[in-house]
Protein backbone atom coordinates (compact mmCIF):
# COMPACT_ATOMS: atom_id res chain seq x y z
CA UNK A 1 0.00 0.00 0.00
CA UNK A 2 1.37 3.75 -1.09
CA UNK A 3 2.26 5.91 1.60
CA UNK A 4 1.22 9.34 1.83
CA UNK A 5 3.87 11.63 -0.29
CA UNK A 6 5.80 14.04 2.31
CA UNK A 7 5.03 18.07 1.72
CA UNK A 8 6.67 20.85 2.78
CA UNK A 9 5.13 24.24 3.99
CA UNK A 10 6.06 25.82 0.93
CA UNK A 11 4.94 23.27 -0.94
CA UNK A 12 1.31 23.16 0.77
CA UNK A 13 1.04 26.83 0.10
CA UNK A 14 1.78 26.73 -3.06
CA UNK A 15 -0.77 23.68 -3.49
CA UNK A 16 -3.50 25.68 -1.42
CA UNK A 17 -6.97 26.42 -3.63
CA UNK A 18 -6.22 30.24 -3.54
CA UNK A 19 -2.71 30.81 -3.89
CA UNK A 20 -2.54 29.78 -7.66
CA UNK A 21 -5.02 32.39 -9.13
CA UNK A 22 -3.44 34.46 -6.72
CA UNK A 23 0.12 33.96 -8.48
CA UNK A 24 -1.30 34.13 -11.92
CA UNK A 25 -3.67 37.20 -11.45
CA UNK A 26 0.00 39.21 -9.89
CA UNK A 27 1.08 37.87 -13.49
CA UNK A 28 -1.26 39.62 -15.32
CA UNK A 29 -0.79 42.55 -13.31
CA UNK A 30 2.91 42.50 -13.97
CA UNK A 31 2.10 41.97 -17.76
CA UNK A 32 -0.14 44.55 -18.25
CA UNK A 33 2.02 47.16 -16.69
CA UNK A 34 4.68 46.32 -18.81
CA UNK A 35 2.42 46.33 -22.05
CA UNK A 36 1.69 49.90 -21.33
CA UNK A 37 5.17 50.85 -20.57
CA UNK A 38 7.00 49.08 -23.65
CA UNK A 39 4.64 49.81 -26.04
CA UNK A 40 3.47 53.36 -24.33
CA UNK A 41 -0.41 53.13 -24.45
CA UNK A 42 -1.92 55.95 -23.82
CA UNK A 43 -3.78 56.43 -20.86
CA UNK A 44 -7.13 56.89 -22.10
CA UNK A 45 -6.81 53.92 -24.38
CA UNK A 46 -5.73 51.90 -21.52
CA UNK A 47 -4.75 52.63 -17.70
CA UNK A 48 -2.66 51.55 -15.92
CA UNK A 49 -2.86 49.04 -13.08
CA UNK A 50 -1.90 51.34 -10.56
CA UNK A 51 -4.04 54.05 -11.50
CA UNK A 52 -7.03 51.50 -11.60
CA UNK A 53 -5.71 50.19 -7.92
CA UNK A 54 -6.04 54.17 -7.30
CA UNK A 55 -9.42 54.31 -8.14
CA UNK A 56 -10.37 51.03 -6.08
CA UNK A 57 -8.94 52.84 -2.66
CA UNK A 58 -10.20 56.22 -2.97
CA UNK A 59 -13.43 55.46 -4.54
CA UNK A 60 -14.10 52.07 -2.41
CA UNK A 61 -17.02 53.53 0.01
CA UNK A 62 -18.61 54.33 -3.35
CA UNK A 63 -18.55 51.53 -5.15
CA UNK A 64 -19.20 49.40 -2.50
CA UNK A 65 -22.62 51.28 -2.25
CA UNK A 66 -23.16 51.16 -6.35
CA UNK A 67 -22.64 47.18 -6.03
CA UNK A 68 -25.49 46.41 -3.18
CA UNK A 69 -28.20 47.37 -6.14
CA UNK A 70 -25.92 44.57 -8.70
CA UNK A 71 -25.86 42.04 -6.38
CA UNK A 72 -29.24 41.67 -5.01
CA UNK A 73 -30.65 42.04 -8.86
CA UNK A 74 -28.34 39.25 -9.73
CA UNK A 75 -28.99 37.27 -6.23
CA UNK A 76 -32.97 38.08 -6.86
CA UNK A 77 -32.34 37.09 -10.61
CA UNK A 78 -30.51 33.73 -10.19
CA UNK A 79 -33.13 32.97 -7.36
CA UNK A 80 -35.66 32.75 -9.67
CA UNK A 81 -33.67 30.75 -12.26
CA UNK A 82 -33.11 28.13 -9.75
CA UNK A 83 -36.81 28.15 -8.99
CA UNK A 84 -38.09 28.13 -12.20
CA UNK A 85 -35.49 26.59 -14.24
CA UNK A 86 -35.28 23.28 -11.95
CA UNK A 87 -39.37 22.71 -12.19
CA UNK A 88 -39.22 22.87 -15.86
CA UNK A 89 -36.58 20.57 -16.49
CA UNK A 90 -38.54 18.30 -14.49
CA UNK A 91 -41.43 18.65 -16.88
CA UNK A 92 -39.08 18.43 -19.98
CA UNK A 93 -37.63 15.11 -18.72
CA UNK A 94 -39.84 13.59 -17.35
CA UNK A 95 -42.46 14.05 -20.94
CA UNK A 96 -41.52 13.49 -24.28
CA UNK A 97 -44.80 15.73 -25.11
CA UNK A 98 -43.38 18.90 -22.81
CA UNK A 99 -39.80 18.61 -24.32
CA UNK A 100 -41.40 18.63 -27.73
CA UNK A 101 -43.12 21.85 -27.20
CA UNK A 102 -41.26 23.45 -24.47
CA UNK A 103 -37.20 22.53 -25.09
CA UNK A 104 -37.65 24.71 -29.07
CA UNK A 105 -38.48 27.50 -28.18
CA UNK A 106 -36.12 28.06 -24.83
CA UNK A 107 -33.25 27.55 -27.56
CA UNK A 108 -35.05 30.00 -29.93
CA UNK A 109 -35.41 32.36 -26.96
CA UNK A 110 -31.45 32.07 -26.53
CA UNK A 111 -30.85 33.52 -29.90
CA UNK A 112 -32.59 36.89 -29.37
CA UNK A 113 -29.80 39.26 -27.38
CA UNK A 114 -31.07 40.45 -24.32
CA UNK A 115 -29.49 43.65 -24.78
CA UNK A 116 -32.75 44.05 -27.62
CA UNK A 117 -35.07 43.33 -25.61
CA UNK A 118 -34.02 45.23 -22.09
CA UNK A 119 -35.52 48.69 -22.84
CA UNK A 120 -39.17 46.87 -23.33
CA UNK A 121 -38.52 45.94 -19.35
CA UNK A 122 -38.02 49.48 -18.69
CA UNK A 123 -40.64 50.84 -20.45
CA UNK A 124 -43.24 48.20 -18.79
CA UNK A 125 -41.54 48.23 -15.46
CA UNK A 126 -39.82 51.78 -15.10
CA UNK A 127 -36.47 52.03 -14.10
CA UNK A 128 -36.50 50.16 -10.28
CA UNK A 129 -35.35 46.93 -9.70
CA UNK A 130 -37.35 44.58 -11.51
CA UNK A 131 -36.16 45.18 -15.08
CA UNK A 132 -32.34 44.64 -13.85
CA UNK A 133 -33.94 41.02 -12.03
CA UNK A 134 -35.66 39.86 -15.21
CA UNK A 135 -31.97 40.37 -16.84
CA UNK A 136 -30.50 38.38 -14.61
CA UNK A 137 -33.12 35.78 -14.54
CA UNK A 138 -32.92 35.30 -18.73
CA UNK A 139 -29.40 35.29 -18.83
CA UNK A 140 -28.85 32.19 -15.92
CA UNK A 141 -32.66 30.71 -16.66
CA UNK A 142 -31.25 28.72 -19.83
CA UNK A 143 -28.27 27.21 -18.19
CA UNK A 144 -30.31 25.46 -15.61
CA UNK A 145 -32.86 24.39 -17.28
CA UNK A 146 -30.29 22.29 -19.79
CA UNK A 147 -27.94 21.27 -17.39
CA UNK A 148 -30.77 20.21 -15.25
CA UNK A 149 -32.67 17.97 -17.83
CA UNK A 150 -29.21 16.44 -19.04
CA UNK A 151 -28.51 15.58 -15.10
CA UNK A 152 -32.57 13.93 -14.83
CA UNK A 153 -31.70 12.40 -18.55
CA UNK A 154 -28.78 10.45 -17.47
CA UNK A 155 -30.77 8.77 -14.46
CA UNK A 156 -29.81 4.52 -15.07
CA UNK A 157 -33.68 3.19 -16.01
CA UNK A 158 -32.41 0.09 -14.46
CA UNK A 159 -31.89 1.89 -11.19
CA UNK A 160 -35.47 3.87 -10.66
CA UNK A 161 -37.34 0.44 -12.56
CA UNK A 162 -35.80 -1.26 -9.00
CA UNK A 163 -36.50 1.28 -6.22
CA UNK A 164 -39.73 1.19 -7.57
CA UNK A 165 -40.09 -2.61 -7.57
CA UNK A 166 -39.13 -2.33 -3.96
CA UNK A 167 -42.79 -0.41 -3.39
CA UNK A 168 -41.59 2.74 -4.00
CA UNK A 169 -43.60 5.45 -4.98
CA UNK A 170 -42.90 8.33 -7.86
CA UNK A 171 -42.50 10.74 -5.13
CA UNK A 172 -40.23 8.64 -2.83
CA UNK A 173 -37.78 7.16 -5.63
CA UNK A 174 -37.81 10.59 -7.31
CA UNK A 175 -36.47 11.88 -3.76
CA UNK A 176 -33.88 8.53 -3.51
CA UNK A 177 -32.81 7.86 -7.01
CA UNK A 178 -33.78 10.76 -9.72
CA UNK A 179 -32.76 13.84 -7.38
CA UNK A 180 -29.61 12.97 -6.18
CA UNK A 181 -27.69 11.37 -9.36
CA UNK A 182 -28.96 15.16 -11.23
CA UNK A 183 -27.65 17.00 -8.47
CA UNK A 184 -24.24 17.28 -9.46
CA UNK A 185 -25.46 18.23 -13.24
CA UNK A 186 -28.06 20.82 -11.67
CA UNK A 187 -24.84 22.45 -9.58
CA UNK A 188 -22.94 22.89 -12.98
CA UNK A 189 -25.69 24.80 -14.45
CA UNK A 190 -26.23 27.14 -10.88
CA UNK A 191 -22.50 27.72 -11.27
CA UNK A 192 -23.02 29.18 -14.69
CA UNK A 193 -26.15 30.44 -13.97
CA UNK A 194 -24.89 32.90 -11.19
CA UNK A 195 -21.96 34.18 -12.89
CA UNK A 196 -24.50 35.00 -16.18
CA UNK A 197 -26.84 36.53 -13.76
CA UNK A 198 -24.18 39.19 -13.05
CA UNK A 199 -24.41 40.08 -16.65
CA UNK A 200 -28.09 40.25 -16.98
CA UNK A 201 -28.20 42.45 -13.80
CA UNK A 202 -25.13 44.84 -15.41
CA UNK A 203 -27.26 44.70 -18.83
CA UNK A 204 -30.32 46.07 -17.07
CA UNK A 205 -28.41 48.76 -15.71
CA UNK A 206 -27.22 50.04 -19.05
CA UNK A 207 -30.19 50.47 -20.41
CA UNK A 208 -31.90 52.58 -17.74
CA UNK A 209 -30.55 52.99 -14.15
CA UNK A 210 -29.53 55.53 -11.67
CA UNK A 211 -27.44 53.16 -9.41
CA UNK A 212 -25.40 50.12 -9.43
CA UNK A 213 -22.23 49.06 -11.17
CA UNK A 214 -23.86 49.25 -14.79
CA UNK A 215 -24.52 53.03 -14.28
CA UNK A 216 -20.87 53.76 -12.61
CA UNK A 217 -19.50 52.21 -16.06
CA UNK A 218 -21.65 53.87 -18.51
CA UNK A 219 -21.10 57.44 -16.59
CA UNK A 220 -17.35 56.65 -16.64
CA UNK A 221 -17.49 55.48 -20.85
CA UNK A 222 -19.25 59.02 -20.84
CA UNK A 223 -16.60 60.97 -19.39
CA UNK A 224 -13.61 58.90 -20.79
CA UNK A 225 -12.88 58.34 -17.09
CA UNK A 226 -11.46 54.54 -18.06
CA UNK A 227 -9.74 54.03 -14.68
CA UNK A 228 -12.96 54.14 -13.00
CA UNK A 229 -14.44 51.85 -15.54
CA UNK A 230 -11.42 49.24 -15.33
CA UNK A 231 -12.42 49.65 -11.18
CA UNK A 232 -16.05 48.96 -11.77
CA UNK A 233 -15.34 45.76 -13.94
CA UNK A 234 -12.65 44.55 -10.94
CA UNK A 235 -15.90 44.93 -8.76
CA UNK A 236 -18.18 42.96 -11.33
CA UNK A 237 -15.00 40.37 -11.59
CA UNK A 238 -15.20 39.47 -7.61
CA UNK A 239 -19.17 39.75 -7.15
CA UNK A 240 -18.87 37.06 -9.90
CA UNK A 241 -16.34 35.23 -8.23
CA UNK A 242 -17.44 35.27 -4.69
CA UNK A 243 -21.37 34.21 -5.85
CA UNK A 244 -19.39 30.55 -7.72
CA UNK A 245 -17.93 30.16 -4.50
CA UNK A 246 -20.98 30.56 -2.35
CA UNK A 247 -22.47 28.06 -4.69
CA UNK A 248 -19.69 25.93 -4.83
CA UNK A 249 -19.53 26.09 -1.03
CA UNK A 250 -23.22 24.64 -1.22
CA UNK A 251 -22.89 22.08 -3.66
CA UNK A 252 -19.79 20.42 -1.45
CA UNK A 253 -21.77 20.70 1.45
CA UNK A 254 -25.15 19.14 -0.45
CA UNK A 255 -23.55 16.30 -2.41
CA UNK A 256 -20.17 15.05 -0.54
CA UNK A 257 -20.15 11.94 -1.71
CA UNK A 258 -19.68 12.78 -5.45
CA UNK A 259 -16.56 12.47 -6.93
CA UNK A 260 -15.79 15.49 -7.94
CA UNK A 261 -15.99 16.57 -4.21
CA UNK A 262 -13.36 14.10 -3.10
CA UNK A 263 -9.97 15.61 -2.52
CA UNK A 264 -7.21 14.63 -4.87
CA UNK A 265 -4.47 12.59 -2.33
CA UNK A 266 -0.83 12.03 -4.11
CA UNK A 267 0.60 8.36 -3.51
CA UNK A 268 4.06 7.67 -3.41
CA UNK A 269 4.70 4.38 -5.93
Amino acid sequence: MGELKPQGAVSKMLNAAWVRPFLFLVFIIVAWDLAIRLFKIPAYQIPAPCDVLAVLRTEWPELLRQSWPTTYATVCGFLLSALFGIPVAMLIAGSKTVESYVYPLLVFSQSVPKIAIAPLFVVWFGFGIIPKVISAFLLGFFPVVVSAVQGFKSVDPDMVDLARAMQGSRFRVFLAVNLPHALPAIFSGLKVSVTLAVVGAVVGEFVGSNSGIGYVMQRSIGTFDLPTMFAALVILALLGVILFWIVDRIEKLVIPWHVSQREDVIFAS
